[in-house]
């Protein structure tokens, strides 16, 4: 008792002058003899050895699907897209890798499940039902447009879209902004100078054999704005083909996009060589018009122009050298 009063009063001089009066009295001391250390548990107990504290686990009910009914409404279940719900869905799905040469996983706790999406909240009927309730915002289909013909007609732009769906863990695929326009030129109200210039300016978008017109649009993120894209595309080409510039009036012969037989070098000729050839036959004067509608002009014509516009082939090269010999009546020596 005398060391343990010491020890207090030593104690007490060297602790700081701002303690509390009750703390420097010898109050650290009588703390630290009255800390203990406990077992873990409630004040007055003591640790037993070999007791264990688990918690009662609950034990799980019938599952939902065991309480469904045969004739339940599925668009109650599944209103809207969610997950794969196990406990929801009343059929024996399974998917996953086999293990052991087994089979597939149960949908109970299966992740493969959960992570795909799935069509449940689409089925007939709930397609029915919205079907139903967008009917009376919709309009009815004009009894004009009963064919294909009439539609291209007033609505000449077709426009393409896809939607992907895939296994993973969004809907969404970057794939789907892609727009593709579709558009005859000849449903444009286009002249011959804006068609060949509208041509000139599109390059290998435009398809001669079927006459249309293709704008693929896949710059931009979302799939409104690279339609909204593509439709200024096609507006401002229109425009554009309209202008006529000052150096466009300089083009010859060898500048036009196709050749042309009205006023060209072969029209002179094949007209002049003809007159001659009528003019030391007969004595009897034949017009330039009458010249220009006959067979023999026309099929040179034909021919002239075959091999102008597609080329050098083989039969374009025959059909060439026949027109020849009837214009100069060289078939009969």
């Amino acid at each position: 008792m005398a060391a343990a009063a010491w020890a207090s009063s030593s104690l007490a001089a060297r602790l700081p002058r701002r303690l509390p009066p009750w703390l420097r009295a010898g109050g650290a001391a009588g703390y630290a003899v009255a800390l203990r250390v406990g077992t873990g548990g409630p004040p007055g107990t003591s640790a037993k050895k070999g007791r264990t504290n688990e918690r009662q686990r609950r034990e799980s009910g019938t599952p939902r699907t065991e309480k469904m009914e045969v004739d339940q409404d599925w668009t109650s279940v599944y209103p809207a897209a969610a997950a794969f719900k196990p406990s929801s869905v009343p059929l024996p799905i399974r998917m996953g890798y086999p293990v052991k040469r087994g089979v597939p996983p149960v949908k109970e706790g299966n992740l493969e499940l959960i992570k795909i999406p799935n069509f449940l909240h689409l089925t007939p009927v709930a397609i029915r039902k919205h079907c139903a309730v967008l009917k009376d915002f919709c309009t009815e289909w004009p009894a004009v447009l009963n064919n294909d013909e009439k539609c291209m007609q007033h609505f000449p732009i077709e426009t393409e879209t896809t939607d992907y769906v895939s296994a993973g863990p969004s809907v969404r695929n970057p794939k789907a902004r892609v727009v593709t326009l579709r558009v005859k030129l000849s449903s444009l109200n286009l002249d011959d100078h804006a068609k060949k210039k509208f041509i000139k300016l599109v390059g290998e978008k435009y398809c001669k054999g079927t006459d249309t017109l293709t704008i693929t649009t896949d710059r931009c993120p979302l799939r409104r704005q690279n339609y909204d894209h593509g439709v200024y595309l096609l507006t401002v080409l229109f425009h554009e083909s309209w202008k006529t510039e000052p150096w466009e009036k300089e083009k010859t012969e060898a500048d036009m996009e196709e050749y042309i037989w009205e006023n060209s070098a072969s029209e002179k000729s094949a007209l002049d060589t003809l007159v001659r050839i009528r003019a030391a036959e007969t004595t009897e004067e034949t017009s330039r018009e009458a010249l220009l509608t006959s067979e023999i002009v026309q099929d040179y014509k034909k021919s002239m122009l075959a091999l102008k516009n597609e080329g050098e082939t083989e039969e374009n090269l025959s059909e060439y050298k026949e027109s020849v010999k009837r214009l100069l009546n060289l078939n009969a020596l």
